[in-house]
């Protein structure tokens, strides 16, 4: 029987089905589990969690509890909402006021993937409530404004790259997703396929996934095993789609023929899996790894361009649309001799940028910060190319757009 009761009333022994509010405001993962630890219970009770259901045929009823009338049970929680219900019209806001709450959300859903992940690996069913939620949260901050989450999440720990990427692929997914005006309830079938695309390395020996120099044919016949271990895990631990599956299967597709692993061509590969393999190969250029030192955002869009017969050209034009030809955190040479950070884009052209410039080249000094708006009518200055930072000696750029303690945890 499920009942809903206060904090107050919450007591050790009582088998907790649901906590009420939002995800974030609470340190739990699993909100299904017997509460069976008095840290556990200390930590409820300090969280923003007010009220919550109980399973009383699980665990200890809160009526046991009191001599006072047994209250009228309550209904229910109600069905759980579509896709479409959790898209709702969100009012897009300045860069700065979402890095706040773009850093706090990926902090949370790195720690909400790793506990599905870890499930996964031990053969327990993936709650298919807790992915709803993580994506419906992601794509919240994307629709308000999508570069804080995809320009955070590439600023990644090599050691958190496994969870960090899923996310970093959720948020690509759903923002690429709006640049191709896809309707909103497959927006959060494409976010949900970006947080589950990568499942499969967790049966890929981390030695492996890890190495640090080149891998044997070998090993990499073993790597190329992971999308298909990927739909097994899914089939067997997690209530997903055929839209997910397909993405999880076929990320590696090349539109030539050339990818793995059925190596399908054009229109043979989904729309979906199209999308997929651009979100998931930016975002791994683009991240420092045990093996490999991160390119900068700019360089991985051109590169990425001149990779012909990889990538679906319609989908990778819309990818560029919407992080620009100089994303964030790129480092751009302005006509003037200027270097700077790109720190937002435009709405009238992916080529005028706002640009935070702090270095001279002809001075080969720094030089006041200042943020040049290349898209006024005023501004007389223009980017003239990408500059990579190592070239000059630069390291921690991302403080210039994100600030400092910028890193997610």
């Amino acid at each position: 029987m499920l009942r809903h009761i206060s904090i107050d009333q919450l007591r050790m022994g009582m088998f907790i089905h649901e906590l009420d509010g939002n995800w974030l405001d609470h340190p739990f993962w699993k909100t299904r589990f017997l509460l069976a630890r008095p840290q556990d219970l200390q930590k409820l009770r300090e969280s923003g969690v007010r009220s919550l259901w109980i399973d009383a045929s699980r665990g200890l009823d809160a009526i046991a509890l009191t001599s006072a009338p047994a209250p009228t049970p309550a209904p229910p929680p109600a069905a759980a909402p579509t896709a479409a219900q959790l898209v709702t019209p969100v009012a897009r806001v300045e860069l700065q006021a979402e890095l706040p709450q773009a850093l706090k959300l990926l902090a949370g859903s790195k720690a909400a993937v790793a506990a599905m992940f870890n499930d996964a690996r031990l053969g327990m069913a993936v709650d298919p409530a807790r992915v709803t939620e993580v994506v419906t949260q992601i794509s919240g901050s994307v629709l308000r404004n999508p570069s804080a989450m995809i320009s955070l999440a590439r600023l990644k720990r090599a050691d958190d790259y496994t969870y960090m990427h899923s996310v970093a692929v959720c948020a690509l997914m759903i923002a690429l997703g709006r640049a191709m005006n896809l309707p909103e309830e497959q927006l959060m079938q494409a976010g949900t396929a970006g947080l589950l695309h990568d499942i499969g390395k967790l049966a890929i020996p981390d030695d492996i996934l890890n190495k640090p120099g080149r891998l044997t044919d070998e090993e990499f016949r073993t790597i190329q095993q992971h999308p298909q271990e990927g739909a097994r895990i899914l089939i067997d631990n997690c209530e997903v789609s055929a839209l997910t599956l397909d993405v999880c299967m076929h990320h590696h597709e090349k539109v030539d023929g050339t990818g793995y692993p059925f190596g399908l061509q054009g229109e043979q590969i989904s729309l979906f899996a199209r999308m997929g393999a651009v979100c998931d190969v930016y975002d791994a250029i683009t991240s420092q790894r045990a093996y490999k030192s991160s390119w900068d955002p700019a360089v991985s869009i051109s590169k990425m361009a001149e990779w012909k017969g990889h990538f679906d050209p319609d989908v990778l034009h819309a990818f560029v649309k919407c992080v620009g030809i100089y994303p964030i955190g790129a480092l751009v040479r302005l006509e003037s001799g200027r270097l700077g950070i790109v720190t937002e884009q435009s709405e009238r052209s992916l080529l005028t940028p706002k640009v935070k410039v702090f270095f001279s080249t002809r001075s080969n000094m720094p030089i006041p910060q200042a943020t040049v708006d290349l898209s006024s009518s005023q501004c007389t200055d223009r980017i003239i190319g990408r500059e990579a930072p190592e070239k000059w000696g630069f390291r921690d750029l991302h403080e210039l757009w994100a600030g400092p303690n910028s890193l997610p945890d």
